[in-house]
């Protein structure tokens, strides 16, 4: 078996069987804290952030699509697997969800978290290099991580706010209210933050041609992680006025700084694209008209649209595995330029060309005819 198939195989089974345990972890643990009723209550209210969050990492992520099993699969593990671990490194009891607060623990907890959150870009760094093009896959990656581990964290922290269990007061509607504006309305996007920065590292690690970079920018990504973490959880010890603060010194331009990167990122991949498609034209591997219409997002939509009402179904389905063959190739043939491809890019772009040249008979743009069988 070739070696990206077995590491593929080797990260799909350790990921699932992790997600699995994770799973019952929670589910014992959520059981634990809280009535029938109010923890449906408290998983509906922290439903209510995540479709837009994904969302905006999705959009961030249109140039060069990752599957949408590993972004899946990033929600799970920071539902299940992150939270779960963290828990139990910490030794978390139930119904004492927010107790932390009050605790040096409410400091030193980002180390345990991050860690575990961290964990799976660090795995698809390990096991499915080839999946990672650059800081924004690291960015994507661990955004959905962040999603699933608030979206369960926030289940407790409603549910222990509701049931007065989470020492901060009797509980009752008006601390739901509460514990929902803030966490759910004015910084749902925190963790996702947080752990954006090991996604950060782990990008700058595959494109990066010296070996220093390959391990300090995970490490480095890391520590920002830990530190931007701790000194959220620590605003919440000095009261509300010293959380909105840290709030507006610290969390929202930091979040507005990330995404201002984000999308200064996203940006330059239409330029990167048609540069290295422009190279790999002249070499041959696909016909320079195409270009335009695989770098442009509207050009895109056009293309897929046109290819529909010309082939119908089997049109749209050729033009769609056209176009991810061919971004795959920008991605991978930009990498050789750069000096970075993976060690097997030669195999890779030939698998990339091979499925390219076995669908593009069968593809049109607007202006051209479908061929027929």
């Amino acid at each position: 078996m070739p070696r990206r198939r077995r590491d593929s195989v080797a990260f799909t089974v350790v990921v699932t069987a992790l997600v699995l345990l994770g799973a019952l972890v929670m589910a014992v643990v959520i059981a634990l804290s809280g009535a029938p009723g109010s923890l449906i209550l408290a998983a509906l209210l922290a439903a209510l952030p995540v479709g837009p969050l994904v969302g905006c990492f999705m959009w961030l992520d249109r140039y060069e699509p990752e599957p949408r099993s590993l972004l899946v699969g990033g929600l799970l593990w920071g539902a299940f697997v992150a939270t779960a671990a963290a828990l139990l490194f910490r030794g978390h009891r139930p119904g004492r969800w927010r107790e932390r607060r009050a605790e040096p623990l409410a400091v030193l907890a980002p180390v345990t978290e991050e860690a575990t959150k961290g964990a799976f870009p660090v795995l698809l760094l390990w096991w499915r290099r080839h999946e990672l093009d650059g800081v924004l896959d690291g960015i994507v990656y661990a955004g959905m991580v962040g999603i699933g581990f608030a979206f369960t964290e926030n289940i407790l922290y409603l549910a222990a706010a509701y049931n007065g269990t989470d020492g901060m007061g009797p509980g009752g509607t008006e601390a739901l209210t509460g514990t929902f504006i803030i966490r759910c309305l004015l910084s749902p996007f925190a963790h996702p933050l947080f752990t954006a920065f090991i996604g950060i590292g782990v990008g700058l690690a595959v494109t990066s041609r010296k070996l220093a970079v390959r391990w300090l920018a995970p490490l480095g990504g890391y520590a920002v992680a830990v530190i931007a973490h701790s000194l959220w959880n620590s605003s919440t010890l000095g009261g509300t006025e010293n959380f909105f603060v840290v709030y507006g010194t610290m969390m929202l331009p930091a979040f507005l700084g990330l995404i201002a990167f984000a999308l200064y990122r996203r940006g330059s991949e239409k330029g990167m694209m048609a540069a290295a498609l422009a190279d790999a034209s002249q070499r041959g591997l696909l016909p320079a008209t195409d270009i335009p219409r695989l770098v442009d997002l509207r050009h895109r939509r056009q293309a897929r649209i046109h290819a529909k009402q010309a082939g119908g179904a089997q049109g749209e389905r050729a033009m769609r595995e056209y176009r991810a063959a061919a971004i795959e190739l920008a991605y991978l043939h930009h990498r050789y330029l750069r000096g970075t491809a993976p060690h097997d890019f030669a195999e890779r772009g030939q698998e990339h060309v091979v499925a390219l040249n076995a669908v593009r008979p069968y593809i049109s743009f607007p202006g051209q005819v479908v061929p027929t069988r």
